[in-house]
């Protein structure tokens, strides 16, 4: 347990803990989300380089998933969130010097990598602390419920962070929102260093690392790659990983140019802060969600459909606001389905291997963006951004047959039930 950890904690306590630091990671994080690409061409990147610098953050997110999740099931979830935060503030603060400086491309693949090292220490730790907390204080609510307060906070946090962080690099400067975002991780990292302790997990810090890992891979092997449901929406993922994190950033350079104005940051700052108050609204949408369908794959599924039609129209779209309205029911309907995900597969998961499978998870999906974020980047560059969110529109239909597949298995978790939350193995 952490120092100074209460004696008792309570489900809302827990869950104000991950409500908070929700908040303040995804502010930190948002002030640069409406700007990233344009930020990255103006520091001198072509299309093709600005989108395989983002390829070389998700390269390091490939790389260190599983590893920083072998480390929050060893030396826990809180020492790796406190790392994740860390690192952000490091390599957050090179990525602003190599704009001043104008720095060489592989420099900047580089620090993008070490981007994605600082976020994998808090996908699978964050998401792990949560349901094995819930568990040791005897939550009497779902899954969904708890991911979907997440979910409306990330929402809030970052249709302030993006509003904010646009207006303010077109009253200043592109590089002024990374210094804020520096500022704002302190604060994170001082928060969750007071409030979040590991409950309802032993860390085994005297345990071998490597050791560990070895142990770790084997067993969360057979309770992910080798447990049929939860491997179907694994190979799933980097189709609609990849072209998800294409989509949101491709929006910044394409709503502009359908605006008719370059250099209005504030616009793209507002295209993202639509996004965020639609992911809200997708977070409110859950319980309604639950009461429509039986299972939770067939909410996958309808969602896949409904995104890849979205991304299919942005392309066809002729106008700014045509384009930002449907860019905004892409984002409800992924908003919506993630908690359903997230359930499903934590209901089939134990809580000794679960950041490190939820890691394993996280690194299919960012796989997708090495290899379609930089393809549908030169589609771009070759045949336009309205031509590249129409092809991946069609990747994003490539996810289909493993979610079909996942529904064929009738695990124990994909129906949807108002029962208390499921934190063993199916």
């Amino acid at each position: 347990m952490g120092a100074g950890q209460p004696t008792a904690v309570s489900p809302t306590g827990i869950l104000r803990t991950y409500v908070t630091l929700t908040l303040l990671s995804t502010f930190a994080a948002s002030f640069i989300w409406g700007i990233n690409t344009l930020f990255l061409l103006d520091a001198g990147l072509s299309i093709t380089q600005a989108f395989a610098a983002n390829a070389f953050f998700t390269v390091g997110l490939v790389l260190f998933e599983v590893p920083t999740g072998v480390v929050a099931d060893t030396l826990g979830r809180r020492a790796s969130y406190l790392l994740g935060t860390a690192t952000l503030f490091v390599s957050t603060l090179l990525y602003f010097l190599l704009w001043q400086t104008g720095g060489p491309f592989w420099a900047w693949a580089v620090v993008s990598v070490l981007l994605g090292l600082g976020f994998t220490f808090f996908s699978g730790a964050t998401e792990a602390w949560l349901v094995d907390g819930l568990r040791a204080a005897n939550y009497e609510g779902t899954l969904e419920s708890a991911f979907a307060k997440g979910q409306i906070a990330e929402g809030f946090a970052m249709l302030s962070g993006t509003v904010l962080g646009g207006a303010i690099a077109q009253a200043t400067s592109l590089g002024v929102p990374y210094i804020l975002r520096v500022a704002v991780l302190a604060l994170t990292f001082l928060v969750a260093f007071i409030l979040m302790h590991d409950l309802g997990f032993t860390p085994r810090k005297e345990a071998s690392v490597a050791k560990e890992i070895r142990a770790i891979l084997k067993s969360s092997l057979d309770h992910g790659f080798r447990n049929p449901p939860v491997r179907w929406l694994m190979l799933a993922a980097p189709f609609s990983g990849g072209v998800g994190i294409y989509a949101f950033y491709a929006m910044q350079p394409y709503l502009l140019q359908l605006y008719g104005r370059g250099e209005s940051y504030a616009i793209a700052g507002l295209a993202a802060a639509a996004v965020a108050g639609a992911q809200i609204v997708g977070g409110l949408l859950v319980p309604q969600v639950r009461r429509l369908f039986r299972h939770r794959t067939a909410v996958l599924l309808v969602g896949s459909v409904t995104s890849a039609g979205a991304l299919l129209f942005i392309g066809l779209a002729s106008a700014f606001w045509m384009a930002l309205a449907l860019l905004a029911i892409w984002a409800v309907v992924f908003a919506a389905v993630i908690p359903v995900r997230q359930a499903y597969i934590n209901g089939l998961i134990p809580s000794e291997e679960r950041a490190t499978i939820l890691s394993s998870d996280n690194l299919l999906s960012s796989s997708g963006g090495v290899i379609i974020q930089p393809g549908l980047g030169k589609a771009a560059d070759v045949w336009g951004y309205a031509a590249s969110y129409v092809v991946g529109a069609a990747i994003e239909l490539l996810a289909l047959p493993f979610i079909l597949l996942a529904r064929r298995e009738k695990a124990a978790s994909d129906p949807i039930k108002e029962e208390e939350v499921s934190t063993g193995g199916a």
